[in-house]
């Protein structure tokens, strides 16, 4: 069955735990499979790109995704929920709200960064939001397999969310509190003062020998995650 991931385009990082990385953007969404329910992390920037995405996850294990992590609130890790019908979505607290009233600033990001725009309006049109908003942490029980929901921002967002996956090794999905491809974005929305303790609770939580996994790039171990934590420091002149 690992075979068949990889052979697919994704990217196994511990068993039962996969990730890959799309085409256009290079967002990063991943997969969790537990007995019972199979977890996805983000879900691409279109409907399209959402519903290929179950599409592929339910060839490869032969059950439906069940539940949806959104890591933050931006057009490529969102906008492809609505094609995971009945699926229960996690997300930080406020970001369904920010989700409801920001749409049209949702959609005309998309727009300028080249999602076509009657895709990025039907997207929209159908966004998912969150039913279920994690605060501080929450553990999602996936059947013989548990994995923990941590709001650890803000910083990159307002609404930033990370994926802990126990095991060995650990694995930690980010979204784009962590970039590897390039610099780390920091859009409007940003809070960069409180960027830098925002990689720290993702270091406390992940430990030492931890696989990270970007919104965008390679996957980076402890020692990258520091050190662009100290670049954003000296970026934003927050003192560590």
């Amino acid at each position: 069955m690992e075979t068949c991931w990889e052979e697919a385009g994704w990217e196994r990082l511990a068993p039962g735990v996969a990730r890959r990385r799309l085409p256009e953007w290079d967002e990063t969404v991943g997969v969790v499979v537990g007995r019972t329910d199979i977890l996805v992390v983000d879900t691409g920037a279109t409907l399209r790109a959402g519903a290929e995405l179950r599409a592929l996850i339910t060839r490869l294990t032969g059950r439906r995704p069940t539940r949806i992590a959104l890591t933050h609130p931006h057009f490529d890790h969102v906008l492809g929920s609505a094609a995971f019908a009945g699926c229960e979505v996690y997300g930080a607290t406020g970001m369904d709200e920010l989700l409801r009233r920001e749409r049209e600033t949702l959609r005309e990001d998309a727009i300028r960064h080249g999602v076509e725009r009657n895709a990025a309006t039907e997207a929209v049109d159908h966004l998912v939001g969150p039913h279920h908003l994690v605060s501080g942490e929450l553990t999602l029980d996936l059947g013989e397999r548990q994995v923990l929901l941590a709001n650890v921002g803000p910083g990159h967002t307002a609404h930033d969310l990370a994926v802990l996956v126990p095991g060995r090794p650990e694995v930690v999905f980010c979204g784009d509190l962590v970039e590897e491809s390039g610099t780390p974005q920091a859009g409007p929305d940003a809070i960069p003062g409180r960027w830098p303790a925002a990689l720290d609770r993702l270091l406390a939580l992940g430990g030492p020998d931890a696989r990270y996994v970007p919104g965008h790039g390679s996957v980076v171990d402890a020692g990258f995650v520091r050190a662009q934590r100290d670049e954003l420091a000296a970026r934003f002149g927050v003192s560590l």
